[in-house]
């Protein structure tokens, strides 16, 4: 039996031209945002995985109850090095985003840390020591 593949990773937001700047500092890429756009989605190649995010009103005319974000994080994002966990999330908090938990090294063999987007969406930051 075929076996379905992560494709694409979802969030919704309050502000695109925010959420894009945060994920940008992750190394996403965006097309312009049109001032009527309620879905898009970073620049990809082929194989993989999306980033997409949503409008907050249009999540919720699709899921019928306004979207919140989760107190856990959804995704991580490898990252070359330590030295690259710890200046991404520099870039982030200079940036004036969240920074959830400080870089640390991690008892599993990672520096790992995490940041919040604008909406408070989760994500971890890790590289192998």
């Amino acid at each position: 039996m075929p076996k379905p593949k992560l494709d694409a990773i979802g969030v919704t937001s309050e502000s695109l031209t925010k959420t894009t700047a945060f994920y940008s500092l992750l190394g996403f890429e965006f097309a312009d945002i049109k001032s009527d756009d309620q879905h898009i989605e970073a620049i990809t190649g082929a194989g993989e995985v999306r980033l997409m995010i949503d409008d907050s009103k249009l999540a919720q005319s699709l899921i019928g109850q306004t979207p919140t974000p989760p107190n856990h994080s959804m995704f991580a994002m490898l990252c070359a090095s330590p030295a690259e966990v710890d200046a991404v999330a520099s870039q982030i908090a200079d940036a004036g985003f969240v920074v959830i938990k400080e870089p640390w090294d991690a008892f599993w063999g990672q520096r790992y840390a995490t940041v919040a987007d604008p909406d408070g969406y989760m994500v971890d930051l890790f590289a192998p020591l």
